[in-house]
């Protein structure tokens, strides 16, 4: 069964930085590491946007939408089948539910490719 799960969300100040982490279990053993995992965000009131994305694959390339270039660092550990969201400078535009989602195969960058889901974790910039 595949499982993701997200953690590291929180209460930061603006300018402030957290840290994301996205846990997969499960993907492994259909193919190894051939896998892309994307950061997405829904905010109150709004459609779910895509943050960044990357593949699990060594040399893969990173995707980031405009809002977070320069602010965030999409990050993999693949001994450890977990990918990292480091945000900084976060503003209060940031504030939403962050969900990490596995597809397999190459990355992509609508939500609409992406298989499997974590619970969301949530971000709260505010001071």
């Amino acid at each position: 069964q595949v499982q993701l799960v997200e953690s590291g969300g929180g209460l930061v100040q603006p300018g402030g930085s957290l840290r994301l982490s996205c846990a997969v279990s499960g993907l492994r053993s259909l193919r190894s590491d051939d896998y892309a995992i994307g950061w997405f965000r829904q905010a109150p009131g709004k459609e779910r946007e895509g943050v960044s994305c990357m593949s699990m694959n060594e040399g893969s390339t990173t995707y980031y939408t405009d809002s977070v270039k320069g602010r965030f660092i999409i990050s993999r550990d693949n001994a450890k089948n977990t990918v990292y969201l480091q945000m900084n400078s976060l503003k209060p535009e940031d504030t939403a539910v962050y969900y990490c989602a596995a597809r397999l195969g190459l990355t992509r960058r609508a939500s609409s490719d992406y298989n499997y889901w974590g619970q969301g974790t949530q971000v709260t910039v505010s001071s």
